[in-house]
């Protein structure tokens, strides 16, 4: 096991695959505001990395702090390395710091599998019951909306349900007047744009 404050590799990993041009804070909602020649070469930068990066530094990576873990989620998105879903799940649901739980909804809608949904469902059946805590419990359940949408299930529908544990954690204090579909629109724009990479990943594994 790995441990960021001792990992002599993780300074090195930062360097290659975290901070080059802001990329960890250009991962997210920034990237879609990025358009033209900009856009395409964000793009191909992490199917690169994506391309670069090992399974055993990816996992140095999620030793990290919140912008290795984010980054990491972004790279194993675009390589859809499946095999790392259940160590972004158990990363989700400890919820131990902000600004990466965005990228692990992402990159579990990415993935598109039933397991996604799994995880995401176990997410949303602890999140919703604190009232108290702010997480990311609206991206979740956009992250599920997304993958009802394409696997052509209902998942998401037992916490939409009236009275049910949506209703009851946005009408806690402090109320917050969200919009569930608008979660789901920033989950499918985040995902097309993991996809589009996902392409150019493809295209850049079959030159090797």
């Amino acid at each position: 096991m790995h441990h960021a404050s001792t990992d002599p590799e993780l300074p090195d990993l930062v360097c290659r695959f975290v901070t080059p041009g802001h990329r960890y804070r250009r991962l997210g909602g920034s990237s879609l505001r990025l358009t033209g020649a900009e856009r395409e070469a964000f793009m191909m930068e992490l199917a690169r990395a994506a391309a670069e990066i090992t399974p055993a530094e990816l996992g140095v990576l999620f030793e990290g702090g919140w912008r290795e873990r984010k980054t990491a989620s972004w790279l194993v998105a675009v390589a859809g390395r499946t095999e790392f879903r259940s160590r972004i799940g158990e990363l989700l649901l400890a919820s131990e710091g902000p600004y990466a739980g965005v990228a692990y909804c992402v990159t579990l809608a990415a993935f598109g599998e039933d397991a996604d949904a799994d995880v995401l469902c176990r997410y949303l059946d602890c999140y919703l019951t604190r009232h108290d805590l702010h997480y990311d419990q609206g991206m979740a359940l956009g992250a599920l909306l997304h993958l009802d949408a394409e696997l052509g299930s209902e998942r998401a529908s037992r916490y939409l349900a009236a009275g049910g544990l949506w209703q009851q954690w946005t009408d806690a204090p402090p109320r917050r007047a969200w919009d569930p579909q608008g979660f789901r629109q920033f989950a499918e724009q985040l995902c097309a744009f993991a996809c589009e990479c996902s392409e150019l990943f493809v295209a850049l594994e079959d030159e090797h």
